[in-house]
């Protein structure tokens, strides 16, 4: 089995498949309606985002709030994002970090 990289226009997933045709199964399988607009096989046996390039400083705690909205909003990050700048009155950058930092640490 291979970790695969499967990116839709509103979601990165990140599974492991025998093949790209197993990897597109997976997503269709969560996600039917979306489409697949990359499916890239990683050369390695982890996937690893940095905290930096998301704009987390230190410690990562997982935001109440960021999560209430990502439930809400079933897991769809733009959802979530717009649910959270309503609720917490922060613009659209501090809500899109906040959001996916959360994703990061195991929504």
């Amino acid at each position: 089995m291979a970790l695969f990289e499967i990116e839709t226009q509103s979601h990165i997933v990140i599974t492991w498949a025998d093949d790209e045709e197993g990897a597109r199964k997976i997503l269709y399988g969560y996600y039917p309606t979306e489409e697949a607009v990359r499916v890239t096989k990683r050369p390695r046996d982890a996937w690893v985002i940095s905290k930096s390039a998301l704009g987390i400083n230190g410690q990562a705690d997982p935001c109440e709030t960021a999560r209430d909205c990502l439930t809400k909003a079933t897991g769809d990050k733009l959802r979530a994002i717009r649910l959270y700048m309503q609720q917490t009155g922060t613009d659209l950058e501090v809500a899109r970090k906040v959001i996916e930092s959360n994703m990061m640490v195991g929504w």
